[in-house]
């Protein structure tokens, strides 16, 4: 048979499929022209963010696949809290439902094993008050004290520390619609020819490889370690001469990665980003200061990577430090003095004003002295009413933060935390994909800006006159906290706002805060072949706003000829620009990991580290493809109608050419 025939074939199997088979999607009356019409009209492919399977030391959590095949089965809706499942089904689910589903889930075997699948739906975020699938207190197991009873986040339900032989995906906004209609004709013809059925391909190399553990993955080569690269600098860049005469470090943190439930749904727009948003706006007021170099201190500000999964980023920045590694050249742990960490501050303004709580690592005299500080920076800001309390003493001590790690390897650590609450988080969804930009105000963040920037100068003067009119000349950059808001928390403009793409050329213009695995050899970390979006624009945002031109100002497009220098902007059409700048990448992994022989091993837990034991080492399952799609299937029942009428009809067609054989025959006889 020619090309043209099968084609001719093709098409008019097509226009019977349309004619006895309506595409599901609503509306769609377009003719079918060709195969690719056909598939389409067939199947929708659905837009959504999956969660998927993770592994630590001692098991699984997160979403797959319970086999090695994708998952075939009905859209059904809950209508009752109390509802089962008469069969295995797709669960399409309202996101208000989200946490009390998974809670009854996990304690009702029956419904466990009747979900193939789960949808949650991206609407009716308005009328959720609190969500967030974290715990109630997170990541305890780093705490530096014994009561572990406290909720600093009281929505907290945990449930995405759980593991789920489902898989689970949160629809968008307009795969949300269709889906909603797919359910309601569902619904509406119970006992139809045709089924609307969702397809899940979420099958989890973990599970083909019957690993369960990092261990055991690692091992098979079924996952890769979580983890990225944090980014540290300093304010003046240390010089080859200043390392002889170092001065004691105020170090500056924020995180800039968030959890969630949805792997790529992790914004983290009050915790962490706003500290983060906090940091580089900062960093930007204090570099238009003059003679920096003439304060008793030195600032170093760092941006940890992987904290919402065990603290990776400092706790390995804290173990280059103690190894003397290149990436950490210039300083040392034994000349941190203070350390002031900018946690959530994107939900401070209350009654009118912006309201911050420092929560103090002890009572140090240093610590008490750093809430001074604060108090009096507060008050040079004047008409704008900005103020910091002392957390309450009621406390068990510092909530969740990075700096944790630094009490973890040194009791004695004087630092604080600066945050938008006192004793319970006020980001009512933390760790959630609700955590978004409206959940976050820019006044709050550039008030805790301002008061970090004064703070700084008059921290780094030490015992030196304060000069005031230095200090009222620090102000922040409003404009430039709502286009970071705009460029780290939207897919419009996201990624490809014009401060990030005048030092990046970034890969998605959508911005996911989502640690991911850790790609590149540990070795190449100053000059990573592999480091996300969010951390490169990182990187080269406080290497120009800390650096001094060059002597030989030269264009570049990697690295510089000179010591100290180093190239900004170099993924921009035209090629970066040689600055000197002490800015470095440092790698963000497990401390118990190490990488040997092209395989990553897992080490014994480090009896000098008292944070090791803790430490999950936490990894990611391979996957070859995920994908979600839906399209409409005839019932058993209809099949085998349809059997029995083509058996009914194929007999009837035989008995009627033996009559017919019969009748000619006799014709032909009698002629």
């Amino acid at each position: 048979m020619g090309g043209g025939s099968v084609a001719s074939l093709i098409l008019a199997i097509a226009c019977v499929f349309q004619a006895f088979f309506p595409p599901v999607a609503s509306g769609d009356a377009a003719t079918l022209e060709s195969v690719p019409d056909l598939v389409k009209a067939m199947y929708i492919n659905v837009e959504s963010f999956p969660c998927v399977r993770l592994l630590n030391h001692s098991g699984q959590i997160g979403c797959s696949n319970p086999g090695h095949d994708k998952i075939i089965a009905p859209i059904v809706r809950l209508r009752n809290r109390n509802d089962q499942l008469v069969q295995p089904s797709a669960v399409l689910l309202p996101l208000d439902q989200m946490t009390d589903f998974f809670l009854r889930v996990s304690n009702d075997p029956e419904l466990y094993h009747k979900i193939a699948g789960v949808l949650v739906e991206a609407n009716g975020a308005d009328s959720v008050l609190e969500f967030s699938p974290d715990r109630k207190f997170p990541q305890q197991a780093f705490a530096p004290y014994s009561n572990l009873s406290h909720h600093w986040n009281p929505a907290g339900s945990g449930i995405m520390w759980n593991k789920y032989d489902f898989p689970v995906f949160l629809l968008s906004e307009e795969s949300t619609q269709t889906l909603q209609k797919l359910a309601d004709k569902n619904e509406k013809t119970p006992n139809g020819y045709l089924a609307n059925v969702a397809e899940f391909d979420l099958v989890m190399q973990t599970t083909k490889a019957g690993t369960h553990d990092s261990e055991s993955c690692l091992r098979e080569q079924s996952c890769l370690p979580l983890g990225g690269q944090s980014v540290w600098t300093s304010l003046p860049p240390i010089s080859n001469s200043s390392k002889k005469h170092q001065k004691p470090i105020i170090m500056v943190t924020a995180s800039q990665d968030s959890g969630s439930f949805f792997r790529d749904r992790s914004l983290g727009a009050d915790s962490p980003i706003s500290g983060l948003i906090a940091l580089l706006t900062a960093v930007d007021a204090l570099s238009h200061l003059h003679d920096m170099s003439n304060l008793k201190k030195q600032l170093v500000f760092a941006v940890f990577n992987g904290e919402a999964w065990g603290y990776l980023g400092s706790r390995k920045f804290l173990q280059e430090l103690d190894q003397g590694a290149d990436s950490v050249n210039g300083i040392s742990s034994l000349l941190i003095d203070q350390v002031l960490e900018i946690g959530s501050v994107g939900k401070a303004v209350s009654q009118g004003y912006p309201l911050f709580y420092a929560h103090a690592a002890g009572n140090s005299p240093i610590s008490k002295k750093m809430i001074d500080v604060l108090q009096s920076a507060s008050e040079s800001l004047g008409s704008d009413n900005v103020q910091v309390k002392p957390a309450a003493s009621s406390n068990p001590g510092v909530p969740p933060s990075s700096l944790m790690s630094f009490i973890g390897k040194n009791a004695s650590t004087s630092g604080l935390v600066l945050e938008d609450f006192d004793s319970q988080f006020s980001n009512r969804f933390y760790h959630s994909t609700l955590d978004g930009p409206a959940n976050i105000n820019s006044s709050s963040i550039a008030a805790a800006a301002a008061l970090i920037a004064r703070s700084l100068y008059i921290l780094a003067s030490a015992d030196l006159p304060i000069d005031l009119i230095t200090l009222n000349s620090i102000r922040v950059n409003v404009s430039m906290v709502e286009e970071l808001i705009e460029c780290l928390l939207k897919c419009d403009p996201g990624l490809s706002c014009g401060i990030v793409k005048s030092f990046i050329s970034p890969s998605n213009s959508c911005p996911s805060h989502y640690v991911g695995v850790f790609q590149d050899l540990p070795a190449g970390t100053q000059f990573p072949s592999y480091a996300d979006d969010i951390s490169r624009f990182i990187w080269n945002f406080l290497a120009d706003r800390t650096s001094s031109l060059a002597s030989n100002s030269s264009s570049c497009t990697g690295q510089c000829r000179d010591e100290g220098e180093i190239c900004v902007g170099a993924e921009v059409e035209g090629g970066g620009r040689c600055v000197v700048s002490t800015t470095r990448y440092v790698p963000a992994y497990s401390t118990r990991l190490k990488f040997e022989d092209n395989i990553w091993h897992v080490l014994p837990v480090n009896s000098s580290d008292p944070l090791s034991a803790a430490d999950p080492v936490w990894t990611e399952s391979f996957w070859n493809t995920i994908g979600l799609r839906v399209y409409a299937v005839q019932t058993t029942a209809y099949d085998w109608l349809v059997l029995l009428i083509g058996i009914i009809i194929t007999g009837a067609s035989y008995l009627a050419v033996i009559v017919g054989r019969s009748y000619i025959s006799k014709i032909i006889k009698r002629d």
